[in-house]
């Protein structure tokens, strides 16, 4: 597929910079929405068990989970997970990423990719696309995904995050508003989506860890405010970020109580398709 992952296949005795990517889990305890969400039970594994899993399944030479409670560490540890406690009062995820850098003192030209503890079902081949893409682009310290948006009222959702590139396949920018504008054929919505112009961004990172060190430095930046999208602050100090279109689909995360049965559901419905096939 590439060198990177030929180089992930060949073992876990090379050090990550040598053997491909570390996989980072960030997990943490509280949330407003779904209190507990990492340990909520889905099929008799806790949800971050499932997260850790997919990501074992990639071409990762480490997977580790960060956390910040013991509740979270105890659960993943008794299913075999590396885990490195992280401080509590992190004002970003990629903040408490720049802890696990340094807490695990990897090398600067090591790749990190950071999967959320809250998407069960991430497939593998997601986590590999976004490693393999960074690690091609040397001159990108962040390696991201895209895909098409098929529906205006995607395009038209500020929760829907947008990106648009640049003929090497790397940001110009990310927005919550519609971009680009169609000037001429937003007035017409049955053919507005007649190309494939506009993408959604699919928040799954691959960073080197030389720019997590230093992003900690760093201050928002004011279109980071405006929008409230982290990824800005790179873009404001002129780091490149390759965006990838993504070669599989993305399956949604879990943020409420009915995000979680929808996987329960799922999951289910694919174990049971799994047994019918075997009979």
């Amino acid at each position: 597929m590439s060198d990177l992952l030929q180089q992930g296949q060949a073992g876990d005795s090379r050090s990550e910079g040598e053997s491909g990517f570390v996989v980072v889990i960030p997990a943490r305890f509280n949330s407003s929405r779904l209190p507990g969400k990492p340990l909520a039970d889905i099929h008799g594994q806790p949800m971050i068990e499932h997260v850790w899993r997919n990501a074992c399944a990639s071409q990762a030479s480490r997977v580790v989970i960060a956390t910040d409670d013991e509740r979270i560490r105890e659960a993943c540890e008794g299913f075999g997970a590396e885990v490195v406690m992280t401080r509590a009062d992190h004002p970003s995820g990629t903040d408490r990423l720049a802890e696990v850098v340094t807490l695990l003192a990897l090398a600067p030209e090591t790749l990190v990719v950071n999967v959320q503890g809250d998407e069960p079902l991430l497939p593998a081949a997601l986590i590999d696309q976004v490693a393999v893409r960074l690690g091609e682009d040397e001159g990108a310290s962040i390696a991201t995904l895209a895909e098409s948006i098929a529906s205006v009222d995607s395009l038209f959702n500020p929760n829907v995050v947008k990106v648009v590139r640049d003929l090497r396949g790397r940001a110009l920018y990310f927005s919550r508003a519609p971009i680009p504008w169609d000037r001429e054929h937003f007035t017409t919505p049955p053919d507005m989506l007649a190309t494939d112009s506009w993408l959604r961004h699919i928040g799954l990172y691959a960073y080197r860890a030389s720019f997590l060190t230093d992003y900690v430095d760093w201050l928002p930046a004011p279109l980071e405010q405006l929008e409230q999208l982290e990824q800005l602050r790179a873009l404001h100090h002129g780091h490149a970020i390759q965006v990838a279109i993504a070669c599989t689909a993305h399956p949604a995360g879990v943020d409420t109580p009915e995000d979680l049965e929808r996987v329960r559901d799922w999951l289910a419905q694919a174990a049971a398709g799994s047994e019918s096939g075997e009979a």
